[in-house]
């Protein structure tokens, strides 16, 4: 059988690039991911028991499917065109649910939904509440109940926003909750009541209209692309950055969607989600301005890759303890949320640049790993990485690794085309990058876990890190990354050597 990856892209992959042909073939399959997602939700909300989903609940669902289905319908022949202006949907948006995506590239407001990035992990909870074998008895459970009430609630917020953008009249019943209704990709309405309350909600012609208890209407227009507007103080509408290129949608700053949190508690080094102040949209938007200039100093792929793949900022606050050990900054990826980069205030264009860089090839490796099988290695965590001070399991030394080797080339290439003192800057990262990288590599290259494609791509991998040898940094640089990656070794050896399992072989 085929490999689903053909043999080039896994080459342009290993080498930390991907053409445009390579990055679609990512998308195509995450997008594609996520619509069957969806539909394992609805058949799981189906087959449920009624005490998991109340056949009310179930009734519902199917009225929030028909809903998106229609928003993702073309125009019928003679139907009354959309409303002008802002209100306007793309002409040529719509498609059905049935294909993945338009030959011209366009998503219809359903897949625009769909596609975004939170909407995978409100997927996946909502997967995990219907399954019988997460329930316990007791408050736990009524816990897991109310959760999942409030998950499949959800649906109805995305199906509308979906069908407003679609122009699609309607009226709808749905549920603030904690005080708050979130419209995906719109904005959140601020209800006059605390806790988990009913609201009315009416599209007619790009205006959105709300109606609560013992509260006035509030009405909300929608804006072109992003967000949605309104006079009412009720109503806060989502923030959005300009396209990364010029004539690009613009790039959701998203502070409200209520699934931008990872469930359980938060790792250490990562800040919680933040709520945006003006200031705080002011600093993101200066650093996004000049991120697309940035990433190109590093080669025009870094701009591609981010304008076929980056689909929302999700903003962090600070982490703990930001600057006392030198570290004033985090970010993630989530493999669930495809698109979506998580990342506290940028300093600076360069600095989101590198971030974006990093995160991404996250993201390449992730969406790669769903694709085809690299490697058979096992969770034990034994492995070096001069960037972590514990032991790591072979899959996130690769993870590590990778987008570490990214870096290193990205670095170097802006040393190259950067005048000082910024390519001096350029210089020690890359350095220290690629020094990082020679420390961990040959585990890598040693594993007899590794698969034939695995064995492809990290031979690729290699030959990349072999590569920027033609351009070598500054020796003072290359000291001083080597020192720090001997020491760091020095110390991790002497910490966990004695207590690590033995390798296989």
């Amino acid at each position: 059988m085929a490999s689903p990856v053909p043999d080039g892209a896994l080459g342009e992959l290993g080498r930390t690039g991907g053409g445009a042909e390579t990055l679609a073939l990512l998308v195509r399959d995450q997008d594609t991911r996520r619509l069957l997602l969806l539909r394992a939700v609805l058949d799981a909300a189906d087959a449920a028991d009624p005490a998991v989903c109340s056949a009310e609940r179930k009734a519902r669902l199917r009225e929030d499917w028909s809903l998106l289905a229609e928003a993702d319908r073309p125009p019928r022949p003679g139907a009354a065109a959309p409303p002008s202006g802002a209100h306007r949907r793309p002409p040529d948006a719509a498609r059905s649910l049935r294909a993945a995506r338009s030959p011209g590239g366009a998503l219809s407001p359903a897949r625009a939904r769909l596609f975004h990035p939170l909407t995978g992990p409100w997927a996946l909870s909502c997967l995990r509440g219907l399954d019988d074998r997460e329930r316990l008895p007791g408050a736990r459970d009524e816990h897991a109940a109310r959760r999942l009430r409030r998950d499949l609630a959800h649906f109805s917020a995305v199906a509308a926003v979906a069908a407003a953008r679609a122009g699609i009249p309607f009226a709808v019943r749905l549920t603030a909750r904690a005080g708050v209704l979130t419209l995906p990709s719109l904005g959140s309405l601020h209800t006059a009541a605390p806790g988990d309350v009913p609201v009315d909600l009416g599209h007619r012609d790009g205006r959105l209209t709300f109606r609560q208890p013992g509260a006035p209407d509030v009405v909300v227009h929608l804006e072109s692309g992003i967000g949605a507007w309104s006079g009412a103080l009720a109503w806060t509408s989502v923030h959005a950055l300009p396209g990364l290129l010029p004539g690009a949608a613009p790039m959701p700053l998203d502070d409200a969607d209520p699934y931008r949190a990872a469930p359980g508690p938060r790792h250490r080094t990562l800040g919680a989600p933040a709520t945006l102040d003006d200031a705080d949209c002011k600093r993101w938007l200066q650093a996004w301005s000049g991120t697309a200039a940035a990433l190109r100093t590093g080669g025009e792929q870094r701009v591609d890759e981010a304008s076929a793949l980056l689909r929302c900022l999700v903003p962090l606050e600070r982490p703990p303890g930001a600057g006392a050990d030198g570290r004033d900054s985090c970010s993630a990826t989530r493999h669930e949320a495809f698109g979506a980069l998580l990342a506290s205030p940028p300093k600076d264009a360069v600095a989101l640049a590198a971030t974006v860089v990093h995160e991404l090839h996250h993201a390449k490796l992730a969406a790669l790993g769903d694709l085809v099988t690299l490697h058979h290695a096992g969770p034990e965590a034994r492995y070096f990485a001069p960037w972590k001070t514990v032991p790591r399991p072979y899959d996130s030394l690769l993870q590590g690794v990778y987008a570490h080797l990214a870096l290193a080339r990205y670095f170097q290439r802006r040393a190259l085309v950067t005048p000082p003192p910024e390519a001096e800057y350029a210089w020690s990262r890359h350095a220290r990058y690629r020094a990082q990288v020679a420390a961990a590599l040959p585990a890598l290259v040693a594993s007899p876990d590794l698969t034939v494609p695995g064995r492809v791509f990290v031979d690729e991998m290699t030959a990349a890190y072999e590569r920027m040898a033609e351009h070598p940094a500054p020796r003072d640089h290359t000291v001083r990354a080597q020192a720090y990656v001997k020491a760091a070794r020095a110390l991790w050896t002497q910490r966990h050597a004695p207590a690590l399992p033995r390798p296989k072989g």
